[in-house]
């Protein structure tokens, strides 16, 4: 028989915890980049209304990306040459399934301009605090998402993922990411970056929380799966070189908790991972982010991330044909992983790397080398149409993070499978 699972939030609070958090919005310099824009008119609205409504998600603190359309704001994507842009005339329709179903919209959350980083940087709204590493990077590109969640702001972050963007700052800050399968969530209404890798999903504290709201962003029944199991590999030629000592030993010893409550690991090399290495995403993220802000980007140089800027300058080094090339290759790919994979889960650690300190990150090669190694393990789930979680767990001291992943379309058994393993996962005492 299923037990539907115990959330932080009621109808009955949300006022309450809404003022709380309002309060310290207000009160808590750590706060200040978090989000670009807090919105109390609606937050009080939607919370004195929560009471009224049958949901499980009633009364719960969310915030929003600022790539996602919110009736009366205007979507900046963090980006300056966004801002004098018309107001959204309706939120985008996973938003508004969120707002139907009683979640109170805390505010718009900052973010790497444009969706277009790992680490979570941004020279127009500041860079949200890290409550989990102090004076490091918060991860992107959903980075005031993530700080959101992490400093008990809210309950849930909305965001997207288009090479571990929900992933990334979870595991930087502590918490759950969820990426699902791409066409499982409709991306109307949210600012693109590329239109092949994108994903819109959660944030949260748990599983249990990612799979409540993916369920109601993605208009499905909203069921909790059972916890369950499945056979977990290990891809050894693929995400485990260039790894911080820390999360390479945490990593091994997790393995080892994992089998000891009754999972089959088994440790591979994958096959694709030949083809894998003939998709650059970057072909993909450059050339389709231009195809959107091509006019920004001629004219407005100047207002622009510089860093942001240089990437979609890029499209300019490959041809149309090589493009295209790239994406049929990439269907021959994500073919390959889902047969190669089937019923399997891979299991590998979410990022190479602990967060960065902010002071490692002011160099350009610096922030280029380790913005590459923080999306390298969460970019192939993007690249081969997955499914993925990043789930936190304590190791030795250090907060770790571990990535699932699963076929496009396996969501409900990704989510099953990481509620066993996350009850397995060793926390703090």
């Amino acid at each position: 028989m299923s037990h539907a699972p115990r959330f932080p939030w009621s109808g009955q609070n949300s006022e309450t915890r809404l003022e709380a958090s309002l309060a310290r919005l207000e009160a808590e310099a750590t706060a200040s980049a978090v989000f670009t824009k807090a919105l109390p008119d609606r937050a009080r609205t939607q919370a004195k209304a929560a009471a009224a409504k049958a949901s499980p998600l009633s009364g719960a603190l969310i915030s929003v990306k600022a790539l996602f359309d919110v009736k009366g704001e205007t979507t900046t994507a963090a980006a300056k040459v966004l801002q004098n842009e018309a107001p959204a005339s309706a939120d985008a329709p996973a938003i508004a399934r969120l707002d139907d179903a009683g979640g109170v919209f805390v505010g718009i959350t900052n973010m790497s301009e444009f969706a277009y980083s790992g680490l979570g940087l941004n020279p127009h709204y500041g860079t949200p605090h890290n409550p989990t590493y102090p004076g490091c990077v918060p991860g992107g590109s959903t980075s005031g998402g993530a700080a959101s969640v992490a400093q008990g702001l809210v309950d849930i972050a909305i965001g997207s993922d288009t090479g571990g963007s929900l992933r990334i700052p979870a595991a930087f800050c502590g918490i759950t990411g969820f990426k699902p399968t791409q066409a499982s969530v409709s991306r109307e209404g949210g600012k693109p970056l590329s239109d092949s890798l994108d994903s819109f999903g959660p944030m949260a504290r748990t599983v249990a929380e990612c799979e409540l709201v993916w369920q109601m962003m993605a208009g499905q029944p909203v069921v909790p799966s059972e916890p369950a199991k499945a056979r977990l590999v290990v891809p050894r030629n693929f995400g485990f070189s260039e790894m911080d000592e820390v999360i390479a030993d945490g990593f091994e010893d997790l393995l080892v908790q994992l089998r000891d409550v009754g999972f089959e690991i088994v440790e591979r090399d994958l096959e694709c991972i030949s083809l894998y290495e003939q998709v650059p995403p970057w072909h993909m993220t450059s050339v389709e982010s231009r195809a959107h802000y091509e006019a920004l980007f001629q004219t407005a140089a100047d207002q622009m991330d510089r860093r942001v800027h240089s990437r979609m300058a890029r499209a300019n080094e490959i041809s149309a044909v090589e493009y295209r090339q790239t994406i049929n290759r990439r269907q021959k790919l994500i073919a390959a992983f889902r047969e190669e994979l089937g019923d399997d889960l891979l299991i590998l650690p979410t990022t190479p790397i602990l967060p960065p300190r902010l002071e490692a990150v002011t160099d350009d090669a610096d922030f280029n080398r380790l913005n590459l190694l923080a999306l390298r393990n969460p970019s192939l789930a993007n690249v081969t149409d997955a499914c993925s979680i990043a789930m936190p767990y304590k190791n030795d001291g250090h907060t770790l993070s571990v990535m699932l992943v699963a076929k496009g379309g396996s969501d409900q058994k990704l989510l099953a499978v990481a509620k066993t393993v996350e009850a397995a996962l060793p926390q703090a005492e």
